[in-house]
């Protein structure tokens, strides 16, 4: 199954709001939602750092962690995008704890999403987590089964827990799972498996930032979780 959503049933010129938007995938996100002519609200602590990414870009300071921070940041909106995740090293992480970033910030961070979500009326909730868990856990290969085990066992739990409440939500929702990210040209043709499968285990962040942005329009992919790979 390749990559692509039907036609597009949104205004191009949509309100969207993107959690998570400095890191990475955020940032391929926006860059691919600004193309299509969408108004981005990029969501981070750090939104400052994202001015002059384009027009229609509307950087604003806010803790994920922070309920109220969140609301204020989905009022209005018309469609949410998570990519939250820790951003420092995983060894340091796994070993020490995460220096600015709580442990849960992906369960934490979409549980408010969500519930922001329900009580503004907004029902478009679009979110990356990672391949290897929930509904692709029995494709991973033995060795990123011990990798995960080991090095990256707190953060899996946590978008395990993650994803149950995007799938226990009531919105319309997407979820990504892209393998191993890799800051570089495209890889070839992007595999989008609403079964799973997989072309290789790397994907390069903007080809998933481009699906995170058509997931937002079309109704191909509701309601399941799609693996993301490229090769």
């Amino acid at each position: 199954m390749s990559s692509g959503t039907g036609p597009s049933h949104k205004d191009p010129h949509d309100e969207l709001v993107v959690l998570g938007a400095t890191g990475g995938s955020g940032r391929a996100a926006i860059t691919a939602l600004l193309a299509a002519g969408h108004r981005v609200t990029a969501f981070s602590r750090s939104a400052g750092q994202l001015r002059g990414m384009g027009e229609g870009l509307r950087p604003w300071c806010g803790d994920a962690a922070r309920p109220d921070d969140v609301e204020q940041a989905v009022r209005g909106q018309d469609a949410v995008i998570v990519t939250l995740g820790i951003s420092e090293s995983a060894l340091h992480v796994r070993l020490a704890g995460s220096r600015h970033t709580p442990l849960d910030v992906r369960s934490r961070g979409t549980r408010h999403v969500i519930a922001a979500m329900r009580r503004q009326g907004v029902s478009r909730l679009v979110v990356q987590t990672s391949f290897g868990v929930g509904a692709t856990r029995h494709r991973l290969p033995l060795a990123y089964r011990l990798m995960f085990g080991l090095l990256l066992k707190p953060q899996v739990a946590d978008t395990e827990l993650q994803e149950q409440a995007v799938r226990a939500s009531g919105l319309d929702w997407v979820i990504a799972q892209p393998v191993n990210l890799v800051d570089s040209a495209d890889r070839g043709e992007l595999l989008a498996s609403a079964e799973g499968e997989v072309r290789s285990m790397k994907v390069a962040r903007r080809q998933v930032g481009r699906f995170l942005a058509e997931a937002v329009e079309g109704p191909q992919w509701l309601g399941r979780s799609v693996a993301l790979s490229a090769g």
